[in-house]
This record gives C-alpha cells, structure tokens and sequence, in this order.
C-alpha cells in the first residue's frame, strides 16, 4: 500500500515561507494595530521578515 501523504496545513501556508535553503520566513507579532503607542523604529522592525530558529523549521517544514 502506498504511504499516506500528509495534508498542508492552510494557516501555516500563509503564515510561513520556505527557502531553497530549507529556512524558514515569518513575519512579526504586533503589527495588526494600537501603533501609536510604537515607535517608529519599532515600527520598521517590526515591518520586515525575519527567519525561524532551526528547531522550529523542521517542525513546521512538515507542515508546509
């Protein structure tokens, strides 16, 4: 019998991106509102992507 083939988690495709590298890209916390009370640094911080810790990346590469 063939080997069943894991479903993708929806939530994760769009919240995560896999690199060629098998990296994985995620954005921030706290950039859905209340940002008056940040500063602009932290704004533009918290604007940009960042990449996973290895740890995770492996458990969420099955998922993806």
């Amino acid at each position: 019998m063939a080997k069943v083939k894991r479903k993708t988690k929806s939530a994760a495709t769009k919240r995560f991106k896999k690199m060629k590298n098998g990296n994985v890209k995620r954005g921030h916390a706290k950039t859905s509102h209340l940002f008056s009370n940040k500063t602009t640094k932290q704004k533009r911080h918290l604007s940009k992507q960042t990449m996973m810790d290895k740890s995770d990346s492996k458990r969420i590469n099955k998922i993806i």
